[in-house]
């Protein structure tokens, strides 16, 4: 799937013996500094092996990083946070310092008091004051006290093709801002005829419940809610009908979706790619796939932001074992901040990717506000080799639209809303009231199960 969801969590099996051999050499022990005054900590987030140039990047970065910092050492392992296993490693002592996870994580890590309070720490960090509060707030709990750091982020918005748009009169500049809008371009699409369909949408493999996610949170509602201690599902609202509404008008009423459907990712990336869709939600990753799967330009392609008040979206980040010491949440933090969190070396970085094939000047991730911002823009815009000037639509939005993360469970909700987009998108007369009200009743009972 796009973006930082197609990463998959790592399960590791390490033995007893060998987590006390890491807790002795700093691994994942509460102390802080050795005799020496060295600091050992281990991370994940390292590529795989496989991965060689990204792997020699990151192992370059740490020989820098402990050249500078010589009181610091990084014992690096490989892998992510994976839910399946992350009691147990935490329990038997296997847990990392400091350990990536995704922006599903964090609320319930908080709340089980399997990650630790960084808030003291963070005051002496006052440059990360400067990352995006929504992305922060991911990271805090209802008190506003912190237990980790954003690495990276997307939202979804909507792809879409500008020569379609000029040639359906449409101005490639100004995009959709609501449904409405919508609905309009993709009629005005669909009608230039020979197989060209106006907008398009996933409907199985999970991708189908993910996007109607998106279509609920962007009409003001929720997926899922919190009450008395628990998860209820929320979509049989008006904002569920009224998404279902619009794809169903635009299906049915418009036929301006086209007649093939149950599509996923690939299907609608490979219509963009061949002239024949004009509109489809999507975050901005999806351009450089397209671009480079189909031989495109990057000036065939715009991105809008998503119409109504809110999208989905996620990202990345880092947070730390509950065990450890205050020295150790220090030179984690300042790992993280000089590798991932720094816009002193954004030029430095960045250069690397010039005279490649790696896209500069993409609207994500987009990690900063205030003064930080101004300075990664700045190098983005003087080393851009895509037309930045594309992604305005969905830049000048940003901060208007709202970005909610997953709900708990997600991939198993998804399955069920699935089967409400399929029905939505192959049967002209679906009882939508009757679709969200069987939903939300499997939907309550996998959530009964959240913890």
């Amino acid at each position: 799937m796009d973006g930082i969801r197609t990463r998959q969590a790592l399960g590791l099996s390490i033995a007893t013996a060998l987590a006390l051999g890491l807790t002795a050499c700093g691994g994942s022990g509460s102390g802080g500094a050795a005799a020496d005054g060295v600091v050992t900590i281990s991370v994940n987030g390292m590529p795989a092996a496989t991965q060689t140039v990204d792997r020699k990047n990151f192992e370059d970065d740490v020989k820098a990083f402990e050249a500078s910092h010589p009181k610091i050492k990084i014992d690096a392992r490989e892998g992510q946070m994976d839910p399946t296993t992350f009691a147990a490693k935490l329990a038997g002592g296997q847990l990392e310092d400091v350990f990536y996870v995704y922006f599903t994580d964090p609320a319930g890590l908080i709340q089980r008091r399997q990650a630790k309070d960084i808030s003291a720490e963070m005051k002496d960090f006052p440059a990360l004051a400067d990352i995006r509060p929504a992305l922060q707030d991911v990271f805090r709990d209802s008190g506003g006290k912190i237990y980790g750091v954003p690495e990276g982020n997307y939202s979804l918005g909507l792809v879409y093709n500008r020569a379609l748009f000029t040639k359906a009169g449409l101005d490639p500049d100004r995009p959709p801002t609501t449904w409405e809008e919508v609905r309009t371009a993709a009629r005005k699409i669909a009608a230039l005829g020979d197989g060209v369909t106006g907008y398009a949408d996933y409907s199985k493999n999970n991708q189908g419940g993910w996007h109607l996610t998106s279509w609920i949170y962007s009409m003001g509602g929720d997926v899922a809610t919190q009450q008395n201690g628990g998860w209820k599902a929320a979509f049989n609202s008006d904002a569920g009908r009224k998404a279902l509404q619009m794809l169903h008008d635009m299906r049915w009423t418009d036929q301006s979706m086209g007649t093939r459907q149950l599509l996923e990712i690939p299907d609608v990336q490979k219509m963009m790619g061949s002239d024949k869709l004009g509109m489809y939600m999507a975050g901005p990753d999806n351009i450089p796939t397209i671009v480079k799967q189909f031989e495109r330009k990057y000036d065939d392609y715009g991105l809008a932001a998503l119409p109504g008040s809110a999208t989905l979206g996620g990202g990345d980040g880092f947070m730390f074992n509950p065990k450890i010491s205050s020295e150790k949440v220090k030179a984690g933090l300042t790992w993280l901040q000089w590798k991932y969190l720094n816009p002193d070396r954004e030029e430095e970085i960045t250069k690397k990717s010039v005279g490649g094939s790696i896209p500069i000047g993409l609207p994500q991730p987009n990690l900063w506000s205030g003064a930080s911002a101004a300075k990664v823009d700045a190098v983005h815009q003087q080393y851009a080799n895509v037309p930045v000037q594309n992604f305005k639509p969905f830049t000048d939005r940003s901060d208007s639209v709202k970005v909610k993360v997953e709900p708990p469970n997600a991939q198993q909700i998804y399955t069920v809303l699935d089967a409400v987009m399929q029905a939505v998108l192959t049967e002209k007369d679906a009882d939508l009231g009757q679709l969200l009200s069987g939903a939300e009743g499997k939907v309550n009972t996998i959530l009964a199960t959240v913890k």
